[in-house]
């Protein structure tokens, strides 16, 4: 017995054969944790409103004659401070921001003997790492952006 098969049926099977495919896909990332859907930014509205004093702070990072230093190296990742800048004088905080993972986010405080920050390899995981420095010195709020990829 040969079965035949119309244009219209094999269009309407092949449809609904695209619509299981995709539903499939669809369950498959909302269920699993491996596929994690979270925004960068917890309150995405409340940062959005501070968003005019983050860019002034950008700003003063932006306009020093001697900026400070952020590189990857075989320790981890080194914060140098100009030597025009008091060490003990200079507060604030390093966040680290993982993009893929957010439970490997932490900040770091700033607290300096020396014009040098280390933040140990052994806190980082290999991968791109979105780095904030927020910090004040001599009363003046400054506020630094990087990227680096540790290997």
């Amino acid at each position: 017995m040969q079965i035949k098969i119309n244009w219209g049926t094999a269009i309407i099977l092949a449809f609904g054969l695209f619509m299981t495919f995709i539903l499939y896909f669809v369950f498959k990332v909302q269920s699993n944790s491996k596929y994690d859907n979270e925004l960068v930014v917890d309150e995405y509205y409340k940062h959005d409103a501070h968003f005019g004093d983050e860019m002034i702070r950008v700003q003063n990072a932006h306009d020093l004659a001697q900026k400070p230093i952020i590189v990857s190296n075989n320790n981890g990742i080194t914060v140098n401070f100009p030597l025009v800048f008091e060490p003990k004088e200079i507060k604030g905080k390093v966040s680290l921001y993982r993009p893929s993972n957010k439970k490997l986010d932490f900040e770091v405080p700033i607290s300096l003997s020396s014009s040098t920050l280390l933040i140990p390899k052994t806190s980082l995981v290999g991968g791109r790492w979105d780095i904030n420095m927020e910090w004040q010195y001599e009363g003046k709020s400054y506020l630094t952006k990087e990227v680096i990829y540790i290997n």
